[in-house]
């Protein structure tokens, strides 16, 4: 680069579907980041619960840089031995059968939405095909993602949205005893719905959304790409629920930050995505897939797994201890270490505004809407980092109430 770009350069050069903050990272490692200026934050954010072993974690450099120098990209004209071995990886240690690999949640919701209609459609007709979300839901920014995604604002103003998907209330089975019926395909639903506030599924609810589909012959999809990888504390939420899907979608810590989705079912239902119904440019591709076995491996270990359980509950005490002297949040909830802080009536719609004075505190969080601050960290941060972290976001939480 024969300049240092600039904060303004994205207003210049890029297409404004975001609004980045001021600061840019540049250098990151484990769950510290330093910005252009050399300034350091301790990253709650987790790129939105993608950096599952935090930045440049030295397992992913070692298998991103080792398949670097051997094999980057060979199309699906051929399959490749990294691919291989994920897909293997993934089926042996859950319910799967059979793995379609992409480059990302998107791609894998788009993928697992067009086999359950293909499925329904080879097996029943083409009058199988009405698909059930739910409101708040997301799964992804492709069209036909958005239209089933229940946050509308998400799909206006792109044209018609296509056809035989309903939305029910999440957490309430009756909602959806009304919209299912013997012509539809799939019930799709998140775990734990994470830009819809991190809000956990009751396991009643979900496992009523098990029965209903059997009982109408249809597919149920678990979109798994925020929930998976660890996040939850298990390898995928699903194994903690006692509930079992036919489709499965992962993507975000499956990578820890390389450009990674896969979409998992069974021999019942796999064959239905026959050669040429679909495809991915760099699904399965080498690097890709390298990385993501090497994340899988790690952390589907006790060790990783029954960290984050801890940190869920380091991350609790942290939050509720900030409560008490502020008064900020009327709710702690989610699973694992994908944490929503809801706020309280008194600061409703409000959570965004702690973004920046976090920032300026030294710390990068989220939202999941305008009414939960989220954090999504690396799977293993270090208590120390919590610690700290907790400390900076209890500076920005009293500015917050001081009006600062």
């Amino acid at each position: 680069m024969s300049q240092t770009p600039t904060r303004a350069d994205f207003d210049r050069y890029m297409v404004p579907n975001y609004a980045p903050q001021q600061a840019i990272p540049v250098r990151g490692e484990g769950s510290r980041l330093w910005d252009q200026a050399g300034r350091e934050y301790i990253d709650f954010a987790g790129g939105i619960a993608v950096n599952g072993l935090g930045h440049c974690h030295p397992v992913l450099v070692e298998a991103l840089t080792e398949q670097a120098g051997r094999l980057w990209h060979v199309s699906n004209v051929f399959t490749n031995e990294p691919a291989l071995a994920l897909a293997r990886c993934l089926v042996e240690r859950t319910f799967a059968d059979k793995v379609f690999l992409c480059s990302s949640g998107a791609e894998a919701n788009e993928a697992a939405l067009k086999l359950a209609r293909r499925w329904a459609h080879d097996s029943a007709g083409e009058h199988k095909s009405r698909i059930v979300s739910f409101t708040q839901s997301f799964h992804g920014r492709t069209f036909f993602t958005v239209s089933v995604g229940g946050q509308p604002k998400y799909a206006q103003g792109f044209g018609p949205v296509p056809g035989g998907i309903v939305h029910g209330e999440y957490n309430n089975l009756d909602s959806v005893r009304n919209l299912i019926d013997d012509d539809t395909c799939a019930v799709v639903v998140e775990p734990m719905q994470g830009e819809g506030g991190v809000l956990p599924g009751d396991p009643e609810f979900l496992a009523g959304l098990r029965a209903l589909c059997d009982a109408h012959d249809a597919l149920l999809i678990f979109d798994e790409v925020q929930t998976g990888v660890g996040r939850t504390g298990t390898l995928y939420a699903y194994q903690q629920l006692g509930v079992v899907p036919d489709i499965l979608t992962s993507a975000k810590s499956l990578g820890g930050g390389f450009p990674v989705g896969a979409m998992l079912t069974t021999d019942r239902v796999a064959p239905a995505m026959a050669t040429g119904t679909h495809g991915s440019t760099y699904g399965g591709n080498p690097l890709g897939a390298a990385v993501a076995l090497a994340a899988v491996e790690f952390i589907d270990t006790p060790e990783v797994l029954d960290g984050v359980k801890h940190r869920h509950a380091l991350f609790r005490k942290h939050l509720e201890a900030i409560n008490e002297k502020h008064g900020v949040f009327s709710e702690i909830r989610g699973m694992g270490l994908l944490i929503g802080a809801v706020m309280a009536p008194a600061y409703a719609g409000r959570a965004a505004e702690i973004l920046p004075l976090a920032i300026e505190e030294g710390l990068m969080a989220l939202v999941a809407g305008p009414n939960v601050l989220r954090m999504a960290p690396s799977l293993v941060i270090p208590e120390a980092d919590i610690a700290e972290g907790m400390a900076r976001l209890e500076r920005a939480v009293a500015r917050l109430v001081g009006g600062q």
